[in-house]
Order: C-alpha cells, then structure tokens, then sequence
C-alpha cells in the first residue's frame, strides 16, 4: 500500500501522478500497486485507515512492515517466527512407535541352539506326515484370528458385508465354501504331485477346479526339491501352540516352510498376504522346537496361485525377515494368552 499523504500531494500537481507511473521502472516493479492506488485516489468515498487507530509505538514493527509499500518480505521462516510469538511454540504431536520395536516378554529364539540334528537316515527322501494331535493348545490360525488389530477386523467386516450385498447370505456361505474345498483339492493335487503322482494329479486336475491352480505353480515347482514333511502337524513344546505345515522341502536349494495359499486377486507384493509370513515364522519356530522333527528351519516361502492359471508370485523370507515375523507372531501370541 502506498502511504496515502505522499498520493494526496501528488494529485495536486497535474501530470504528477501521469509521470511517475510512466517511467518504465516503475511500470516493472509496480504492476500491481498502479490499479489498487488510482481506485483509492480517484474513489469519491474516502476509507479510514484502521491501522491509524493502532499503539504504533508500541507495534512499531509490526505496523511499518503492514504499512510498508514493498511487496512482502516474509519467508516461512518469519512467519514461524510470528506464530511463535503470537500464538507459542505448535504442540507437536509423539511421532508413531515403528512396528516390531516392542520386544516380547517371554522372547524365545527362533532357532533351537539345544537341539540336536540326527544324520540324514536311509529313508529320509520320504516326507514326513505327523498327525495333528487334538489338544488343549490353541492353533496357530485361531491365535491370528483373535488377535487382528481393530484396523483389520474393520476391513474384513467391510469386505464381508459388500460380498453379502452382491451375492445374498446364502449365496455368500456357498461361496467360503466353496473356496475351502477348492484349497483342500489344491493342496491334495500337489501332495500328490510331490509324491511323485505327477501324471495322476495333473490328469485329475485338468478338467475341475484345480487345473488353473496347478498351472500357475507349474514354475514354482520347478525350483522346489528335497521335500521333507507334507501336512505335517507340529507344536512347539515351549510356547505350547500348534499347527499343519503344508510343506517343508527346499527351494532353489534352501530348506523352507512352504505356505501354498490360493488367490482370486494378485498379490505381487509380501505385504499384500496380510498375517501369512507370521503364520509361516510360527511354524517354522514350532518345527525347530518340536522332537519330532530332526532338522531345523531357518527360512520361509508363501507361494500365491490363482485361479486364472497366471504365473504364481512366490514370496521368499530369508533368516533375517523371520526372525522380524518371529518376534512379530510372539507379540500376537502374548497378546492372545493375555486375553485367555
């Protein structure tokens, strides 16, 4: 703003105010200020200036910079440096506690360091079938299913009623079913696959329901070898939890815990399996602390096939991200002894 005296004995002179805003500095540097000031001076209603009515002793600063002709010299620096004054230093908010920083109470290692390793015996190339034995001792799966995070259990129930909308109550029951039927034919079709059924499981899976799911695996299979235990119950002895491996076997030369999971959606991506690689740590702590079991564990593998036959994404974890799911899956398993 232009100080308004100064403007007032200019217009007094004729051609005054006409060559001043003539000059072609002035026409650069004040492009703007040219059509605000000629509406004040030529205006039949002259405006009070309100910062007249200010202490501007005691708001000396504050009013020169106000009142100033030049353009605003704030940066965002001085602006905070005026908030602070004005208003205190901003409440700045905790910033969030990273997942996995929270160690569990009752920290068991991941790897055994007492158990003994048996020399491979004669027979060993046959996979191992233990029987889930029915105890007292909660699943693996029923832990993770009472212990979801409110985030999850909202996405889950957001999902579950938008499929009931589309296909009914009953039609969404046929529906769960029949995707737990389609797993367990899966599953089925590639034990018998590795017990060297090849010709009988892909036969049979050609013409049903599992056909795509075999040919989305088909170069998975290729890099898997050595299989040492198929739907294979294991508890560990310590943390008293216990589950059903899918499979141990080896992938492109590292022995794993094998989770097939099946999909209608891709998920390119480990964190697109949501509690998987948890699940996967949980069995693999439970193998390496289970006597049944003459070897150790130290890596994981979620294979994700669809039913479109579309190349599987398989999802390896090394010894380092199962250590981090390890202390993850002994938070939730805190969490849900706590409860219970």
């Amino acid at each position: 703003l232009v100080n308004m005296q100064f403007l007032q004995i200019l217009s007094r002179r004729v051609g005054s105010l006409e060559m001043l805003f003539q000059i072609p500095f002035c026409q650069k540097q004040f492009p703007y200020t040219c059509l605000s000031t000629s509406a004040c001076v030529y205006s039949k209603k002259k405006k009070g200036n309100s910062y007249e009515q200010v202490d501007q002793e005691k708001y000396k600063n504050l009013v020169h910079s106000v009142t100033s002709y030049k353009t605003s010299t704030q940066t965002p620096e001085t602006i905070l440096e005026e908030d602070n004054l004005l208003y205190g230093p901003p409440a700045k908010q905790r910033p969030p506690v990273k997942g996995g920083t929270k160690t569990p109470k009752n920290w068991v290692p991941l790897i055994n360091p007492s158990k003994r390793i048996l020399p491979a015996s004669s027979d060993s190339n046959i996979p191992m079938k233990i029987g889930l034995q029915r105890t007292k001792m909660p699943s693996v799966t029923r832990i993770l299913q009472q212990t979801l995070s409110p985030q999850q259990v909202f996405y889950l129930e957001r999902w579950k009623q938008k499929m009931i909308e589309e296909l009914g109550k009953e039609g969404f029951e046929e529906y769960t079913k029949n995707l737990f039927v389609q797993g367990e034919l899966f599953h089925s079709a590639l034990e018998s696959i590795f017990l060297s059924e090849k010709t009988a499981a892909r036969d049979h899976g050609e013409g049903d329901v599992v056909a795509g799911y075999l040919s989305s695996v088909e170069h998975v299979l290729e890099d898997i070898s050595e299989v040492k235990a198929l739907e294979s119950g294991v508890h560990h002895e310590t943390l008293q939890y216990l589950g059903l491996v899918d499979c141990v076997a080896k992938y492109r030369g590292r022995l794993c815990v094998i989770d097939w999971k099946t999909s209608e959606k891709p998920k390119p991506f480990l964190q697109n399996t949501y509690d998987n690689p948890l699940q996967v740590a949980a069995y693999i702590g439970a193998i390496n602390h289970d006597a049944n079991y003459d070897f150790q564990v130290h890596c994981g593998l979620i294979v994700v096939a669809y039913k479109n036959g579309s190349p599987a994404h398989p999802h390896f974890m090394d010894p380092d991200l199962c250590s981090q799911y390890w202390n993850k899956w002994l938070l939730r398993l805190e969490e849900y002894m706590d409860k219970n």
